[in-house]
This record gives structure tokens, sequence and C-alpha cells, in this order.
């Protein structure tokens, strides 16, 4: 288990808000941390503002009209905000996206290839990185020559976590890597995700909205309601917080709840003062 308290910041984002198109504010002083070698989770329902999150690390806002007005992101004690989102590749920061992105006309080892473009280290290197993710991901192998757009949902979501991978990245922001996913493969890629993080070294920052699966993978984790953090802890703390198991997991002292009563009692619920 990750000791956070003898390991180095990697990323650190300082009260940070987001505005779109000058006038929408989501991001309401946000503020994390992720720790060198761990897995660290962004939670959270539709519209609570992870997305945001990872696009500001990964400074994919300006795309989309969208800006950091206030706080800062470091990434190795050094300013990151602003930089060109090919720097942050460079520093070995790189996102997969939410919807899995894939190159639907490329094939399966053509999509992974375009990961390793930015690499100057050779083509020995490139291959054993390759057969590495193949290591990982056998369904990829199977797959390496059939067209991306013609794979599975799961496939295309390991391919796009592969391509990451091909960048030799050090930190991977991972974007509902479980959405439109069967319960056995979200099991698969979380638990991918974690082999990848204690034998690779891999940190994740990951925004899930499946509370349940994430705080049993991750090592730390931060809830984020309405564009500002609510709670944080670590996940096994989380895991038995009763206003998480309620308030996320759907259980309480008397059992499960359904979801209108869940979402009464976030109408109620009052975290912030």
């Amino acid at each position: 288990m990750l000791d956070s308290g003898k390991t180095e910041t990697l990323l650190e984002v300082n009260n940070i808000e987001v505005i779109y198109n000058h006038v929408i504010l989501v991001l309401k002083g946000v503020s994390l941390k992720v720790a060198q070698g761990g897995i660290t989770a962004l939670l959270g329902g539709n519209g609570a503002g992870k997305t945001t999150t990872l696009k500001a690390v990964s400074n994919l806002l300006h795309s989309e009209r969208g800006e950091v007005t206030k706080g800062t992101i470091s990434y190795r004690g050094e300013q990151v905000a602003g930089l060109d989102p090919a720097a942050m590749v460079k520093r070995g920061v790189i996102q997969v996206m939410e919807g899995r992105h894939c190159f639907e006309h490329l094939t399966v080892e053509e999509n992974l290839m375009t990961g390793a473009y930015t690499r100057r280290d050779g083509k020995g290197n490139v291959e054993a990185d390759l057969d590495m993710v193949y290591t990982y991901f056998p369904r990829l192998r199977e797959r390496r020559k059939s067209q991306a757009g013609y794979t599975s949902g799961g496939e295309q979501q390991m391919t796009a976590i592969g391509r990451a991978l091909m960048s030799r990245p050090e930190t991977i922001l991972l974007d509902e890597p479980s959405m439109g996913l069967a319960p056995q493969l979200v099991e698969e890629i979380f638990g991918i995700v974690k082999s990848l993080n204690e034998k690779e070294g891999v940190s994740f920052l990951l925004a899930e909205q499946n509370t349940n699966v994430a705080l049993r993978f991750a090592h730390y984790g931060y809830i984020l309601e309405s564009g500002r953090v609510v709670m944080d802890g670590p996940a096994a703390e989380l895991r038995e917080n009763p206003d998480v198991k309620e308030f996320y997991l759907g259980m309480s002292e008397e059992g499960r709840k359904s979801f209108r009563d869940v979402r009464s009692y976030r109408r109620r619920k009052r975290w912030l003062s």
C-alpha cells in the first residue's frame, strides 16, 4: 500500500477556478494532490467538474473556450498552467479522454503506434513497449490488425490506455474508464490499471462516476460536487465513511437505498457551510 507520507507529490492543483466562454464558472477553488506512484480518484456525479479538472491539468481547456482564471497547477514543483498540451506530454503527463477516442479508420496497432510519435529513443525501445502493452492487454494482440472502429467498447478503451502507455508516461489522467462498459470489463480495466501502477510505476489521476469500484483500486480520493471538493481522504477511509456510503454508494445503516432516496438526500445534504 502506498504510504502518502513518504512519497513525493507529482502533481499539485491549488485552488483553481475555471471559466468557460468568459462567463460560466465550472470549478470553484479545486485543490488536490497526486502522489508519485499512487492512484488518485476524482469522484462525483455527471457535471461535478471531474473532466474539467483533468483538462485544466493537461491544458486542453482552450480548445473548448475554457481557461484557468485563478489558482496554480504545478508538476514536480514547476508551474505548468498555460503550457502547450504537447509540452505536458513531454513532461510525462498524458490524458486518456472520456469516450475512448480511437482513430476508427486505423488498426489497433496503428492506434497504439501513434502514442509513440514524439519519442526519439529508437525503434527497439518502441517495439519493446508495444510488446509490453500487448502483455497487459492480450486481447489487443489478437485484434492488432483489426480496424479500431470495428472493435468493442472494452477493446477501444484498452487501445486508448495502451496508446497512452506508448508515450512512456509518468502520470496518466484517465477520464471515466468505466463508462459504457459491462461490469466484468470494468473490473478487468481497473485490474490492469492497478498492475501498471504497481509494476510499471505509472501514477494515475482517474475521474470516475463509479465510486464503488474506484475506491477499491485507488489509494486516495477526492469527491467533487458542483465544482468544489467536498470531501477527501485515503480511499479505505472514504469507503467506510457514512456520508459516502449513503451519498454515493447507495448504502445506509438500513441497507441499500433507492436512487430516488439518494437523490432526495442529495438535495437536503449540506457539506459546505
